[in-house]
């Protein structure tokens, strides 16, 4: 008996297998599945929430199917080449990928021409939301320092978190604006994802990550961040 679990945010998509299956005549049943193992494609960078999140399906899905399931990333591109490698692979079953929310963004900005409709979702996974995150030894003792430093020094701040438009860009736009002030009070630097951003975040590159404090929380635990607030 199959499982499935589902949550709200990021999509787990099967690449056309089940559009193919469900167009196939009814008296024709399926062979053995698995007979092989399965890819699942994360278009960002090792180490954020979506890499962490396959990897987890990943565990699952080879316990219960039995057969080796990998997780490759695909990252450039500003998410376009990993969510292409889903849309354009084979429609056999044996490769899924990670689709996030940057998959309409993508599409407004131009980048791509793929959209949600090129994909069929299979479950639905993370509802994350966005986290305000220093480096420990950042002057700020709270948001309200940080703000307050925002208001007086325009543009001197760099935050990243992913690639430009995608979520925790717009996530930086609607804070910032929430906040009564422009998205250039705060510059934007693209990254393939959390993961390669928080890196940036601890080595001095930018002075603040707008990712999900999930994402943070190992640089917090390790004494190297702090979150002052989630949006």
């Amino acid at each position: 008996m199959r499982r499935s679990v589902v949550f709200r945010g990021t999509l787990l998509l099967l690449g056309g297998v089940l559009i193919l299956l469900m167009a196939a005549p009814l008296s024709s049943a399926p062979g053995p599945y698995p007979t092989k193992g399965l890819t699942i494609f994360v278009p960002w960078s090792p180490g954020g929430g979506t890499d962490r999140t396959a990897r987890a399906i990943a565990a699952v899905l080879e316990k219960d199917l039995r057969v080796p399931v990998g997780v490759v990333n695909r990252t450039g591109g500003g998410g376009v080449i990993g969510h292409m490698a889903t849309a354009t692979a084979d429609p056999d079953g044996y490769t899924l990928g990670m689709i996030t929310i940057e998959i309409t963004m993508m599409s407004w900005l131009g980048l791509t021409h793929l959209t949600y409709a090129d994909y069929r979702p299979i479950a639905l996974f993370i509802n994350n939301r966005s986290g305000i995150t220093v480096r420990a030894d950042a002057p700020w003792k709270d948001y309200k320092d940080l703000l307050a430093y925002i208001k007086a020094n325009p543009g001197k701040l760099k935050a990243s978190g992913t690639a430009a438009g995608g979520i925790w860009d717009l996530a930086r736009v609607g804070w910032l604006l929430a906040a009564g002030l422009t998205t250039d009070h705060v510059k934007w630097v693209p990254s393939t994802g959390a993961a390669a951003a928080l890196a940036e975040l601890a080595a001095g590159g930018v002075d603040i990550c707008t990712c999900s404090p999930a994402e943070a929380l190992p640089l917090v635990e390790a004494g190297k961040a702090r979150v002052l607030a989630v949006m």
